[in-house]
């Protein structure tokens, strides 16, 4: 269902509703589109609408509901995306925890988040990088180990969309600038761990790669409606890829990520997100079977 607020939030000269969907971004964009809602009225959950559409949106469909009702449907639907996860805060937040890290390298922070930021990502973002590092913390209790928060940094600094390639270049990228800024089996380390992320299966007993691939695996075990779009997202970081070949790609990581066992190797992850991951990915894998059988692409 799509609601909308009252006319409350002021900017450019007026005020602004915000118009949600309790379901999908999908229904929400249908509808925007339908209702001739500007693209560049969305931010990341929602639509800003000024109060001259509000009586038209509402004739058109959109319940009206209060400021806490619209707030407390779009937390429900498990949509909302968190302040800290926009664009502005995740940097602010990132930049905090780089100098904590890595006290006195500004300018090798700003380089990595500018990488995290380019235009081409949407899954593998900045948000991607904060929700590892707090995925990181939540396994640790506290703080991971220097060199696994560092693999957490670069392991997706370099990407275009070619797996294996981009984490080889991460890694190297990794030797490269933490050169002379920490020992050198540090150095080694991040490097190991950041090429880890590209099958994502670590030795039973490499614990610093356990935690790191739980924590960039995580995403899989997060509630339905999250990890619908983080489908869309990774869809999208894969444009340049012709759909029935992405399919063929998608169903192949999958069917690899299932044959790990276990697919979280720390005990906290297995608690976490074991379970809900699963089912998340045995779903998609069979909306892809059947797509790619559809198309030719498999014998049934």
């Amino acid at each position: 269902m799509i609601f909308i607020d009252p006319p409350y939030w002021p900017a450019h000269g007026t005020v602004f509703s915000h118009l949600i969907s309790d379901a999908s971004l999908a229904e929400l964009h249908d509808f925007a589109a339908a209702n001739d809602v500007a693209k560049r009225a969305f931010d990341l959950d929602h639509y800003d609408v000024p109060a001259r559409r509000y009586d038209d949106l509402v004739a058109a469909g959109a319940m009206a509901v209060s400021g806490k009702d619209l707030a407390r449907a779009l937390v429900a639907s498990g949509l909302r995306i968190k302040a800290k996860y926009r664009v502005k805060s995740t940097g602010s937040v990132l930049e905090v925890r780089w100098d904590a890290l890595l006290p006195g390298q500004r300018e090798l922070g700003a380089e990595l988040l500018r990488r995290w930021n380019e235009p081409h990502r949407h899954y593998h973002s900045a948000s991607h990088l904060l929700a590892v590092l707090e995925s990181l913390d939540l396994l640790t209790n506290s703080a991971p180990p220097p060199a696994v928060a560092l693999a957490a940094w670069f392991h997706d600094a370099v990407y275009n969309g070619v797996p294996g390639t981009d984490e080889e270049e991460s890694a190297e990228l990794a030797q490269q600038h933490l050169k002379g800024l920490a020992p050198p089996a540090v150095v080694t380390e991040v490097a190991r761990l950041v090429r880890l992320t590209a099958q994502h299966s670590p030795a039973a007993d490499d614990h610093a790669g356990a935690l790191l691939c739980d924590a960039d695996l995580a995403i899989l075990g997060s509630a339905p409606l999250r990890y619908a779009q983080y489908v869309t997202d990774v869809r999208k970081d894969y444009a340049h890829i012709p759909e029935d070949q992405f399919s063929l790609g998608r169903a192949a990581v999958l069917s690899q990520l299932l044959a790990l066992e276990p697919l979280f190797r720390t005990e906290l992850g297995q608690q976490l997100w074991a379970v809900q991951a699963r089912i998340n990915m045995s779903t998609e894998l069979a909306q892809l079977d059947h797509t790619v059988i559809d198309a030719g692409r498999l014998a049934p």
